[in-house]
């Protein structure tokens, strides 16, 4: 059964840093796209941050400048580093691995993290 792990989340305070990890098991890793979602308390969830299997990373405007998405393929997993939180930051991050096939596609989530950035 194909495990997406996220470690990582918590606390953090305003202006200050904090790491997400996405660690994937039972799957082909480097064939994989990773994209990191939040979704706030009474919002859609929105994608943060993207990196393509080989290696091309992609950030929403809101947090470009702030988060950096880096994969390591030795060890199956993606760190979302974020830094210079603001509280509009706080959420649930969600870890998805997308597999495109042909016509169709392999699709995973993790079951998320809470992140909260508060004073």
């Amino acid at each position: 059964q194909v495990q997406l792990v996220e470690p990582g989340g918590g606390l953090g305070q305003p202006g200050g840093s904090l790491r997400l990890s996405c660690s994937a098991a039972r799957i082909t890793f480097t064939a994989y796209a990773i994209t990191w979602y939040r979704q706030a308390p009474g919002k859609q969830r929105e994608l943060v941050a993207s990196i393509t299997s080989t290696g091309s990373a992609y950030y929403a405007d809101s947090v470009k400048g702030r988060f950096t998405i880096s994969r390591d393929n030795a060890k199956s997993t993606v760190n979302l580093q974020m830094s210079s939180l603001k509280a509009e930051d706080t959420a649930v991050y969600y870890c998805n691995a997308v597999r495109v096939i042909g016509p169709a596609s392999l699709n995973y989530w993790g079951q998320g993290t809470q992140v909260t950035v508060s004073s």
